[in-house]
């Protein structure tokens, strides 16, 4: 049997070289994606940074502990508390301390002599948001603790006096030594003359001032430098009553900026490069298991021979299984070359797209090597067994046979099949939508339930395409010549043959009218809820992300005539559910007596005029949601309070909140003002006053009407994950263009004896190049109608998810991107006909007529 296989693919190597090519390339996919999800299971480890040369430091606990019957459970805290005075002063009793303050610090150059000057070329501190009219926004620290990292003055001298700072600067820096900047601290305004230089260390762009000033800017210590032995400071803390974390070691490095942000940075890398191995796989599966049930269906009469030489079917079978295995170990060692080839290109484009940190590298690890080789050997065997048992089945008779009209398309396994897929596939979206209608929103579902329907629809295609094929080329086959009416008779006589290459279009049409047709129904969905519930006028908000609004600021636009100003904080709430999970939510908090006057959010029960100091307006996702009850959270900076239902918003897209009061924001700042004119008010001079103000603190304040708020604050689909969906389906989309390629291929070659017919009735070269073109796009766009089909019910499922939770927002169809990739695969598929048709008619037909299989 394994010499028959061996000279099975020697012979019909026309068969197997598209099965061997995207094998090779599903496996490479697999493998490099592999190796660049391996990589992401562990940050690399940088140790300390900020606070590197120093011996001991103390913070408060930035971490929430909650005692459960199931052990404690943890949740960060949207703001840590300061290091208590009292603790202070014991501390330095044990020796030497250095106190560090942190706070925003927004620059804006005006050069040696007052000049404007360009910040675009300035370096920018990580997670600090982009710089907007050129502010830098930078962290403000007093210059006592830069030993601690430890900072070295690159140039000039340390502060000696108010108004003098030193900063980091980087190669390429626009800051050097005399220059002057305009800087906002939450003190308020100043102008600030940079007297030093230091190296940027890469973790924070800082501004240090004399300590004094620091101390006058922010009074509150975030973090303690103690030069003494680490078990005498923690019995002082422990002897303070606790809350306070003493760092030493590697344990230095949760007190700097963001340590968490290179492990938080790799979730959503891992998240899509799982989900782009998972489709890889899930196409290549397909593509292969139909290009062998294709192959099998045409050498019908090569197993008939066999089983009239005396083969049985369990040797066929074995025939079948053999073929697949030789190509299998074949494609799968090209497979592991390109893999291991391609991954650090895959990482470093990840890297350029922003889709991952920039010390994102492959490791050296090999498992994902050896998983997508057996992989590859494991889907090439699996595809062909499904396919042998119909070569096992072939009788002695098929060698008689000659008519080329397929019979008996789908065997009894493959109907209850594709309704066993379609049936789970439907009742999964059937039991989210009734159940919990915001799970087929998420995006494992609404990736992974178009594969079921992808799935099980591509398994009936046999018995769709038949009809399909008859009603679109109704008019074509009515109008004059006989291209239309063949290219009819042909696709519905091989019904396995356009099945096969209807499949990958399928699939390809499928995905990403389903993916992208979601994502950007999602994001409508998103804009539509922001405009709805944003009532203000105006909206004034800082000029880089992350950052507040001074409160000097905050009182001048209260002051402002005309002017309803409805101060917002960002916050955080965390509640115990079900005694076992800590649950956070993103809060706001508002000031109820104006909250009404410029926002609308989607009450659902209570009243929001109700919220006040004791209360909280929940959505529906908590659980508990009765108005009046009173439910135990954790505020953002730990406390605990029982506070009572309000009100109860919502679910929509996630995105309505959780509201309290100013007196539970946890001590957090104001991010935004929305402001709404009072009815006597001139709206025009209400703008003017407030944009008067937001200039004159030359920190790029910005005073937006609510509709440009809106439109700026929608979630839409954001750029990595723009580029994310394109790197998953661009892995699909090659792995089906080779399919479909090869199944034409395939299909052509075997009808060369159909198309010397043609040519001896008097058809002319041109002519059947035409009617294969024909035939060819003809079968593109039935796999077309299918796939727009079953991402028409994906789409449904999601307008009705979100119809279920209140949002009314139309169905964003990508007709331009799906358009555009049907053409392609009309393109593909055209020409992997014409080409060796072409080839094939250059022989005289006469020849072709009589040539053997």
């Amino acid at each position: 049997m394994l010499m028959l296989a061996l000279h099975g693919v020697r012979s019909r190597w026309v068969t197997f070289v598209g099965s061997f090519v995207a094998l090779a390339l599903g496996v490479g996919l697999i493998a490099a994606t592999g190796l660049a999800l391996a990589a992401t299971f562990s940050a690399p480890d940088k140790g300390p940074q900020r606070f590197a040369a120093a011996p001991v430091v103390v913070r408060a606990d930035d971490q929430l502990r909650v005692r459960t019957a199931n052990g404690v459970r943890t949740r960060p805290l949207a703001r840590t508390a300061p290091v208590p005075p009292a603790l202070v002063t014991e501390l330095a009793a044990l020796g030497r301390t250095v106190e560090d303050r942190a706070f925003p610090v927004d620059l804006a150059a005006t050069g040696r002599d007052g000049d404007p000057r360009s910040q675009g070329s300035a370096s920018r501190a990580q997670g600090s948001g982009p710089r907007t009219q050129g502010v830098e926004p930078r962290t403000g620290h007093p210059w006592s603790v830069a030993a601690a990292a430890p900072y070295r003055l690159t140039s000039g001298r340390s502060p000696a006096a108010p108004g003098e700072a030193v900063v980091t600067a980087g190669p390429g820096s626009h800051l050097r030594t005399g220059d002057r900047v305009r800087a906002t601290t939450p003190a308020g305004a100043t102008t600030l003359t940079v007297v030093g230089t230091v190296a940027d260390r890469g973790f924070e762009s800082a501004v240090f001032l004399g300590d004094e000033e620091a101390a006058r800017i922010s009074p509150a210590v975030d973090a303690l430098v103690v030069h003494a032995d680490a078990t005498a400071v923690r019995d002082v803390v422990v002897r303070a009553g606790g809350g306070m974390d003493v760092l030493t070691g590697d344990g230095r490095r949760r007190a700097d900026p963001g340590p968490d942000r290179d492990a938080e940075a790799l979730v959503s890398v891992n998240a899509l490069l799982g989900t782009a191995a998972g489709i890889t796989l899930f196409v290549s599966v397909s593509v292969v298991a139909s290009t062998f049930s294709f192959a099998v269906a045409q050498r019908r009469r090569e197993f008939g021979l066999l089983r009239t030489a005396g083969a049985t079917p369990g040797q066929i079978r074995w025939t079948v299984v053999a073929e697949a295995a030789v190509v299998g170990v074949l494609a799968s060692a090209t497979g592991w070359w390109l893999g291991a080839t391609g991954a650090p290109l895959l990482a470093a484009r990840l890297v350029d797209a922003g889709l991952a940190p920039a010390w994102f590298a492959i490791g050296e690890q090999t498992w994902p090597l050896h998983i997508a080789f057996w992989t590859g050997v494991g889907v090439a065997t699996a595809g062909a067994l499904a396919a042998s048992f119909r070569a096992g089945r072939t009788a002695p008779t098929e060698v008689l046979r000659e008519a080329a009209v397929d019979s008996r398309t789908m065997p009894v396994s493959r109907w209850i099949l594709a309704a066993l897929v379609l049936l789970t596939g439907a009742g999964l979206l059937v039991t989210a939508l009734v159940l919990d209608p915001g799970d087929a929103l998420g995006r494992k579902a609404y990736i992974t339930r178009p594969l079921l329907l992808i799935v099980g629809v591509a398994l009936l295609a046999p018995v769709l395409v038949g009809p399909l094929v008859r009603a679109l080329t109704w008019l074509p086959a009515r109008l004059p010549g006989a291209t239309g009416v063949l290219a009819r008779e042909n696709a519905s006589a091989g019904v396995r043959r356009t099945a096969a290459v209807a499949a990958p279009v399928v699939i390809t049409v499928a995905l990403t009218a389903s993916l992208l047709g979601t994502v950007a129904t999602l994001a409508e969905a998103k804009a539509t809820e922001v405009r709805t519930a944003t009532t203000a006028d105006l909206v004034v908000v800082p000029g880089a992300e992350d950052r507040t609004l001074p409160p000097f600021f905050v009182e001048r636009v209260r002051a402002v005539e005309g002017a309803v100003a409805g101060v917002s904080r960002p916050t955080a709430v965390t509640v115990l559910e079900e005694g076992t999970a800590l649950v956070t939510s993103e809060a706001r908090a508002v000031d109820p007596a104006r909250l009404t006057a410029v926002a609308a959010p989607p009450v659902v029960a209570g009243r929001l005029t109700d919220l006040d100091d004791d209360s909280i307006v929940v959505n529906e996702e908590w659980l508990t949601t009765t108005v009046g009850e009173r439910v135990t959270v954790w505020l953002g900076d730990g406390r605990e309070v029982s506070l009572r239902i309000a009100a109860v918003l919502a679910t929509g897209t996630g995105g309505n909140g959780v509201y309290v009061t100013a007196r539970n924001a946890g001590g957090a700042g104001a991010d935004r003002i929305d402001v709404a004119v009072a009815e006597a008010a001139d709206p025009g001079a209400v703008a003017a006053a407030l944009r008067t103000a937001a200039e004159a603190e030359g920190t790029g304040i910005r005073v937006l009407t609510g509709a440009e708020w809106a439109a700026a604050a929608a979630p839409g689909t954001s750029d990595s994950t723009r580029a994310g969906l394109w790197l998953i389906l661009s892995m699909a989309l090659l792995c089906t263009g080779i399919a479909l390629a090869n199944t034409l291929v395939t299909a052509t070659t075997d009808r060369v004896r159909d198309l010397a017919v043609l040519r001896l009735t008097g058809a002319s070269v041109p002519q059947v190049l035409r009617l294969v073109t024909a035939e060819a796009v003809a079968v593109v766009t039935v796999g077309a109608v299918i796939g727009a089909g079953v991402a028409a019910v994906n789409l449904a499922g999601v307008w009705g998810a979100l119809a279920l939770l209140g949002v009314r927002s139309g169905v964003v169809v990508p007709w331009g991107t799906t358009g555009a990739v049907i053409a392609a695969a009309a393109v593909v598929a055209a020409v992997s006909a014409v080409v060796p048709a072409a080839f094939a008619l250059r022989t005289r037909p006469v020849e072709l007529a009589g040539m053997r299989e």
